[in-house]
């Protein structure tokens, strides 16, 4: 009789454990089934956004689901292309600092609208002792003053005043362009000759390099990122 007993405890405690071994596999199978289907849909929103070539909501979707759900069918399946996202990511945003670092203008001035495009050195420039400070690059187009590009100073001045030979570089290509300084006090400015055929360069542009003689003695440079110049803000110029 006590051998029955055993034999009967023994088999409701297996079978409890039993139980237990399968509840753990049913909501193990129900947490992963959980995590795929969440997996599922950051993927559908990745493929979503790079359908519609939107890069950046691409890398975030992307990230957040190798970062959360690694290892699910939906994390591996984004592998393959996850890295040329990242790439084109990467790209429009620093697209987007470049074109962030030009300043456009329209104003009423004299007899016409006057349009500008502005720039400042990537670096500052320290040109008379002072100090570094920015130098701005500035194309301008007005209906009675026509067009000009030229650079201006924060304080020093150039030594440009009768004409001068302005060495640059263009995406590391060495050019010459003629420059001058107006006689006049009113700006500290001078203005760089040819000013269409620089626009035209620096619209296939990524980097401009000028290097500029300065009343203090000797000669600067100042270097630009130029690659996010817009054309439309200048109609006609391209």
């Amino acid at each position: 009789m006590k051998k029955l007993l055993l034999a009967g405890l023994c088999a409701l405690v297996l079978a409890g454990c039993g139980d237990r071994e399968a509840e753990q596999k049913a909501a193990a199978a129900a947490q992963t089934a959980k995590q795929e289907a969440e997996a599922a849909k950051l993927a559908a929103e990745y493929e979503k956004a790079r359908t519609a070539q939107n890069w950046n909501m691409a890398r975030i979707h992307g990230t957040a689901l190798l970062d959360q759900y690694p290892g699910t069918p939906a994390a591996e399946g984004i592998k393959a292309s996850f890295e040329e996202i990242q790439q084109r990511a990467q790209a429009e945003q620093e697209q987007r600092r470049l074109a962030a670092l030009w300043n456009y203008a329209q104003a009423q001035a004299g007899k016409g609208i006057q349009r500008s495009a502005m720039i400042n050195s990537k670096d500052g420039v320290d040109v008379d002792g002072t100090g570094k400070k920015p130098v701005q690059l500035i194309f301008r187009d007005h209906p009675e003053w026509k067009r000009s590009a030229y650079l201006v100073l924060q304080s020093g001045d150039f030594r440009c005043s009768g004409g001068c030979t302005l060495k640059v570089k263009i995406d590391g290509v060495d050019k010459t362009y003629p420059g001058y300084r107006p006689n006049t006090d009113e700006a500290i400015a001078m203005f760089i000759r040819n000013e269409n055929a620089l626009w035209k360069a620096l619209r296939k542009a990524k980097t401009f390099e000028i290097e500029f003689p300065v009343k203090a003695g000797g000669t600067r440079t100042a270097v630009y990122e130029v690659g996010g110049l817009d054309g439309n803000q200048m109609p006609g110029w391209d």
